[in-house]
């Protein structure tokens, strides 16, 4: 299944933070891996109780500047 990463969502363009699973989805790499990646920081993190949330427009500066 081809996935469209220049399709707007609009749940996702509201979003401040990503979770793990969705930056796995964006990436197209395992959960482990995303987790492994967001120790690495990055880009910035928060964990909230037992979640990592990564902030949206560190994120994407740090995709977009890797994407060159």
């Amino acid at each position: 299944m081809a996935v469209d990463f220049n399709k707007t969502d609009h749940a996702t363009a509201d979003k401040r933070t990503y979770s793990v699973q969705e930056i796995a989805d964006i990436l197209q790499i395992s959960k482990s891996m995303a987790y492994a990646l967001c120790k690495e920081a990055p880009f910035k993190t928060v964990k909230v109780g037992k979640y990592v949330r990564v902030s949206k427009p560190s994120f994407d500066a740090w995709l977009d500047s890797n994407n060159q």
